[in-house]
């Protein structure tokens, strides 16, 4: 058996696979420095935000009004992320993967353009404009960049490949967080520059796109268009052998050929597509409700507590960390799988919540306690980005057929931008409150979220989307028969297409 498998010719990845994967996940990069970017200019914006109030009203603006406008700034970015998550369905329907992707970029242009021009036009409302636009883009890209990697990728590859948006993002919040130094845009004459930047990637991007093809799954099951899908395949691949992948294509689109429409509503309706997207829900909220960007906020002040004299720089050595754990989890996807890797995310990220909290409230009586607290933001952020950060991005694509799925990215992207927009509007307040115990309240959400894991989340590893679809809909079949289901258990689809022993595990694999 071990001699056949080996014999069993393995797809290649190819240069043109990877380019058009890389040339998606800019997006991504987008969307990482447009989360990171704003931090680091803030005392420049609140004085720019205080000058243009005293040229405009003759007065300044009170303390408390520039942290209002602050707020506003910041906050926006995330009610434009929320719209542009919410219409990725709509649009991808409407224009397909490729050209949406090219579309959103006008956004950014928009956006970056408001920005970079706020100090000449002496406005402070073209900021909070810019940041609306970019927010906008930024929630589209969450959506679109995962589906259409997880439609190009190879089967076994997906999970490999779904990890790059995570990995796009960090190092964009990398790259922000160097650019907003002092010396570099960060000062008080530049930060418009630093804001406006985003403009470049878009301009790359939209010409890459140019060279890449349409989502071969969309041009098939969406389009029918059989001999364009087969050609982008064979580029895709780089082999003619293709047989298989639009086999299995068009298994999926007969499937779906039979269900109705797929409307946000049906989703939480439909039994066969209740329990998936309280899945992909509750793994975005995990991905926010797990305290990162409370760690990332708070970080400088530790570096500070522990007598770091360049705490910026400790802030850019955990955004380093963040990195470097993307690029571990890329490898180990496919080997430990992904709920294996949520849950080891999950239990590092509550331990280090532990310590960081011990740290902070003993560290008074014990100075050397500060040292254990960078430890443990450091130990926090690579747990994150070992499963909490990438895996609840591409899985849903592969909780759901091509049907369902633009509709499904929605919803779960809509959650993680809510979440994201309610932990960056309640953290300050959460902070002044609990102090410093704060973080044990996300442990607590934390130590759920595993639970909810351990019982629910299926492994999909190795598994096609018709096979992971098929094991909902015979849970579903199976609950409406039964009046007491295994708790935790998705069973198997007997149906759907052939998989290698190697590949088909269990939907969750209990003791």
């Amino acid at each position: 058996m071990e001699r056949m498998e080996d014999e069993k010719p393995k797809k290649k990845v190819t240069l043109y696979l990877l380019y058009c994967v890389s040339t998606a996940v800019i997006g991504s990069l987008q969307f990482g420095y447009n989360t990171g970017v704003i931090n680091a200019p803030e005392e420049k914006l609140r004085s720019f935000f205080h000058n243009v109030s005293l040229e405009r009203y003759a007065e300044p603006f009170s303390k408390d009004a520039v942290t209002m406008v602050w707020s506003v700034a910041v906050a926006i970015f995330s009610v434009g992320g929320m719209i542009g998550s919410f219409s990725v369905g709509a649009i991808v329907n409407k224009f397909g993967r490729r050209k949406s992707m090219l579309l959103v970029n006008i956004l950014a242009v928009i956006g970056g353009g408001l920005m970079g021009v706020s100090i000449l036009a002496r406005s402070f409302e073209t900021v909070i404009i810019g940041r609306l636009f970019i927010g906008v883009f930024c929630g589209l890209c969450t959506g679109l960049t995962p589906m259409y990697v997880g439609e190009i990728a190879p089967t076994a590859l997906r999970g490999a490949f779904g990890t790059l948006h995570q990995l796009g993002v960090v190092v964009g919040i990398l790259v922000a967080q160097i650019f907003g130094l002092e010396f570099l845009l960060g000062s008080h004459t530049l930060w418009p520059l630093l804001l406006a930047l985003t403009i470049l990637p878009a301009i790359l991007q939209s010409i890459m796109l140019l060279f890449c093809p349409e989502s071969p799954r969309y041009q098939l099951i969406v389009l029918n268009q059989e001999e364009e899908a087969r050609k982008a395949l064979v580029r895709l691949r780089g082999t003619e052998d293709v047989g298989d992948d639009i086999q299995e294509m068009k298994e999926e689109g007969m499937k779906m050929a039979m269900e109705k429409k797929v409307t946000i509503l049906e989703l939480f309706r439909s039994p066969k597509y209740r329990q998936p997207i309280i899945i992909a829900i509750v793994l975005q909220l995990s991905q926010q409700l797990s305290g990162i960007n409370a760690v990332f906020y708070y970080s400088t002040n530790i570096f500070k507590t522990a007598g770091v004299t360049q705490p910026i720089y400790a802030t850019i050595g955990a955004g380093a960390v963040n990195t470097v754990f993307t690029v571990v989890s890329l490898f180990l996807v496919e080997r430990a799988g992904r709920r294996t890797l949520h849950l080891i995310g999950l239990a590092g990220m509550a331990i280090c919540a532990l310590l960081l909290t011990i740290s902070l409230a003993l560290q008074n009586t014990n100075q050397s306690l500060s040292y254990l607290a960078i430890v443990a933001v450091f130990g926090f952020v690579a747990s994150f980005e070992m499963g909490p950060g990438p895996i609840p991005w591409f899985i849903v694509a592969e909780l759901f057929s091509q049907g369902p799925r633009p509709a499904a990215i929605a919803v779960s992207g809509f959650s993680n931008w809510s979440a994201n927009f309610l932990v960056g509007l309640s953290f300050p307040k959460l902070e002044e409150l609990t102090r410093p115990y704060t973080f044990i309240i996300f442990m607590v959400f934390l130590i759920l979220f595993f639970i909810f894991t351990f019982l629910r989340v299926p492994e999909t590893k190795g598994r096609t989307f018709d096979d992971i679809t098929q094991g909902f809909a015979a849970s579903a079949d199976k609950s409406s028969h039964s009046p007491v289901p295994e708790a935790g258990v998705v069973p198997e689809s007997k149906e759907g297409p052939p998989v290698s022993p190697t590949e088909k595990v269990p939907m969750v694999d209990l003791p």
